[in-house]
């Protein structure tokens, strides 16, 4: 009975998706649920940095990354209030659920700009866009995105029990140093999956992380999952750089004309090393003028990357369209319009649930069996 009352809570009718035998999926979105978590304007919390009272989710919640733990999904999510200038400042909160599909969140924020080191880059557009992994020891690393309001800037940050977080600083500071200054954000670090828990793990005895949000993906790599440094081509040391296309990175993989993903790629949820090679779910932006003219422009619909398991700068293969895009109401309508932006993937049960933000308002999630 279980069973079937899950499986009606299914779109009967999913979207249609071509899938290589490499990838993860078919998806289904949870129609019978979806979304499964909305703004709340009854929840509050006392801003230290504004030295007032904030309702920290009542304007939108999206773009969440997710982790087991004890046989439960926690889900640490994006929030905005409507008081900040830069369409509300955000915060991290946090749900938990026992089926995947029911969440029960926690009263306040469990990550938040403050009165701390990081304020300078964290305040007043906030902490935004997080993803999660664990360590072998079971400690929890997370990469997320500040914004001051005038750049983005890859951040990390660990917890041991995903409630209280140690702030670690901008993820590229060693590399940037100076004036050397660039946009950076969505960084996807490579893991195993071990059970249910998704391990960061060393390939050629370095750490790897998928990150930008611009025409080229972009590939770094780190010793300690704390400091992180792109991977560039030779240029004078003297040269300051100020954006990420003047930093020399090298392009893993890049736009494509005709398709979804024409306009910019933009990591998802954590990479996983699987035997078949590395698998990352990306998002894609869609350009009208060059891209995918059946969608509409600026749409942002999610596609999968297959990377060779021994060198992660060389892409394998790469699904041939979308498997996710835009077609519900609370999908296509909302702070921005059509955008189904992939974040945070689980494993529970047997089951993949893919978390997704839908128009930067409202949060979904799409289930699959695991072949």
């Amino acid at each position: 009975m279980k069973t079937i009352a899950f499986l009606l809570l299914l779109s009967p009718c999913a979207f249609a998706q071509l899938t290589q035998n490499w990838m993860i999926g078919p998806f289904k979105k949870a129609d019978g649920l979806n979304p499964i978590l909305t703004a709340n304007a009854s929840t509050t919390f006392e801003c230290p940095v504004r030295g007032e009272t904030v309702k920290w989710e009542e304007k939108d919640v999206f773009n969440p990354a997710v982790v087991v733990r004890h046989n439960k999904i926690y889900m640490i999510y994006r929030a905005e209030d409507k008081v900040g200038k830069y369409a509300g400042t955000s915060r991290l909160g946090l749900a938990v659920s026992s089926d995947g599909l029911h969440f029960k969140r926690m009263p306040q924020p469990v990550f938040y700009p403050d009165n701390d080191f990081m304020k300078k880059y964290e305040w007043e557009g906030g902490c935004e866009d997080p993803r999660v992994v664990e360590t072998e020891d079971g400690r929890y690393f997370m990469t997320y995105t500040s914004y001051d309001g005038d750049k983005a800037r890859l951040c990390v940050a660990s917890s041991a029990d995903l409630l209280h977080w140690q702030k670690h600083g901008l993820a590229f500071a060693n590399f940037i140093k100076s004036k050397r200054d660039f946009w950076s954000k969505s960084g996807s670090i490579v893991c195993r999956k071990v059970g249910n828990r998704m391990i960061a793990t060393k390939i050629n005895g370095q750490y790897w992380m998928y990150w930008g949000d611009q025409a080229q993906l972009y590939a770094a790599t780190s010793d300690d999952l704390i400091n992180w440094y792109p991977v560039v081509k030779a240029y004078d040391a003297a040269y300051q750089p100020t954006n990420v296309s003047d930093v020399g990175c090298i392009s893993v993989a890049a736009v494509r004309t005709g398709k979804h993903d024409s306009r910019l790629l933009e990591p998802g949820p954590p990479a996983i090393l699987t035997r078949k090679g590395i698998l990352l779910i990306y998002n894609g932006m869609n350009y009208n003028t060059t891209g995918d003219a059946t969608l509409p422009e600026g749409t942002y619909a999610a596609g999968q990357f297959l990377f060779e398991a021994d060198n992660p700068l060389q892409l394998k293969d790469r699904s041939a369209n979308y498997f996710i895009k835009p077609d519900k109401p609370y999908e296509i309508n909302g702070q921005v319009n059509q955008v189904c932006f992939v974040e945070g993937l689980a494993s529970l049960r047997g089951k993949w649930f893919l978390y997704y933000g839908t128009a930067d308002s409202k949060i979904a999630v799409a289930v699959a069996n695991q072949k």
